[in-house]
């Protein structure tokens, strides 16, 4: 116990210092873009499989699809690498240096190349020994030095990952790669994944002096592909919601993990969940999928240009968990600008569509107040809801029925009060 206190205390003036702020007006809304790890790994032997290993081709060919398929646009603008791309060893000036016969042309090519696109490149680091993938990590020594090295290159965002190192290590380290990154000039985000590896709560997370740090950070598990891996790692989020909802904001973002859409484990309707729920919890928008090969099914979820909107809205306020019902139905809610609300009805039913019955009074919306409704995924506008109308929804088992809300009218007072501070004991759930 004496540890963990001790722990916690280390990480907290770790964090107090004085200069440790990010300071780079980056990620004003969550991320979006491409990571190459959930789907494909540390595939490495490209001789066996050329098309799918980590290689500078298959990057090229990933930076095409977002360029030329509909995704940039969007506001999917980061393709970034992740674990297993370079070398095996340091140069001889001890800089890291990509793997040469998988990454010929070398970064600054790759990063020319994106750019060329109107695309940003991301690049994956360690702060250890090794990354976890094995390959040299970033130990305390070699901060600046990789700092320098990835802005030289063109980097536009890094990950920075916590394999093989101690807590003590993770507590000087992450701050001064924050202070490295800055002092490069470089505008580079910086995705932490410091709270992960500290169990993701205080006290030994300070949340509130983690977001002068870092843009956006990992506070749990990795995602793997499957539905129990969503919903696991959906429910430590919004069991903990009082925690890191307020954490969240423009600039420094939770970070739930990688989109699974469009690869093996999730159905079509789980598919909609997890893009529904990751944006109501203002999450970053990182696909892990195969772009030249993606579904019509899945693309059109990926794409759906509502959902995108609630999720890069520029209050960036971190949605909740408003109801939890005996049914197995759950209600999510995120306030977005000009008084408007995304509503998300989940069902966790395994037998087949729930009549859920409801009304906005219920949901504790304002009285007398009148909504426009839109079904974020059919399109269908429903018009002049009353707050006190009942209302039905039916939700497929696994599935998530999500509609965009504006008022009709100007409300008399606002009633998205913003949060800075976790709800008091006297918080009723619906509002935030």
């Amino acid at each position: 116990m004496g540890a963990i206190v001790l722990c916690g205390l280390a990480l907290a003036l770790a964090l107090a210092l004085p200069s440790v702020a990010l300071e780079n007006g980056l990620a004003r809304t969550p991320p979006m873009g491409w990571m190459s790890w959930e789907r494909f790994r540390c595939s490495v032997d490209c001789q066996a499989d050329p098309r799918n290993c980590i290689s500078e081709q298959l990057f090229f060919e990933m930076a095409d699809r977002l360029a030329e398929d509909g995704w940039r646009e969007l506001g999917y603008e980061y393709i970034n690498i992740d674990d297993c791309w370079s070398a095996k060893q340091r140069d001889a000036a001890g800089q890291l240096v990509p793997d040469p016969k998988r990454f010929p042309s070398g970064i600054k090519a790759l990063a020319d190349y994106v750019h060329a696109r109107g695309l940003k490149l991301g690049i994956y680091g360690d702060l250890g020994i090794f990354t976890c993938g094995g390959y040299p990590g970033t130990t305390l020594e070699h901060v600046k030095q990789d700092a320098e090295t990835f802005a030289a290159w063109g980097v536009d965002m890094l990950k920075l990952d916590g394999c093989y190192s101690s807590a003590e290590e993770q507590a000087k380290g992450y701050p001064e790669m924050a202070r490295a990154l800055n002092a490069t000039g470089r505008p580079i985000v910086y995705s932490c994944s410091w709270p992960a590896y500290q169990g993701g709560l205080p006290p030994k997370v300070n949340y509130t002096i983690l977001a002068e740090i870092c843009n956006l950070w990992r506070n749990y598990d990795d995602i793997q592909d499957s539905w129990d891996s969503v919903l696991s790692i959906m429910d430590w989020f919004f069991t903990n919601q009082d925690v890191l909802q307020p954490a969240a904001g423009p600039g420094h973002w939770n970070d739930p993990d990688m989109l699974i859409i469009g690869n093996f484990g999730l159905s079509y309707e789980q598919s909609r969940s997890q893009m529904a729920l990751w944006t109501v919890m203002a999450a970053p928008l990182l696909m892990s999928t195969d772009l030249r090969t993606i579904s019509p099914g899945a693309k059109e979820i990926l794409q759906n240009r509502l959902i995108i909107q609630i999720n890069q809205d520029p209050l960036g306020i971190q949605g909740r968990r408003i109801v939890k019902e005996k049914s197995y139905i759950e209600v999510f809610l995120r306030p977005l600008s000009q008084a408007a609300s995304a509503l998300v009805f989940f069902s966790r039913r395994t037998d087949m569509p729930f009549r859920y019955t409801t009304s906005l009074a219920k949901l504790n919306f304002p009285e007398d107040a009148v909504y426009e409704v839109q079904d974020v995924y059919i399109g269908k506008i429903i018009g002049a809801l009353k707050t006190a109308d009942n209302f039905s929804v039916i939700i497929n088992p696994s599935g998530v029925v999500m509609w965009y809300l504006r008022p009709m009218a100007l409300l008399t007072q606002p009633w998205h009060v913003i949060r800075q501070q976790a709800p008091s004991k006297g918080f009723h759930p619906a509002l935030l």
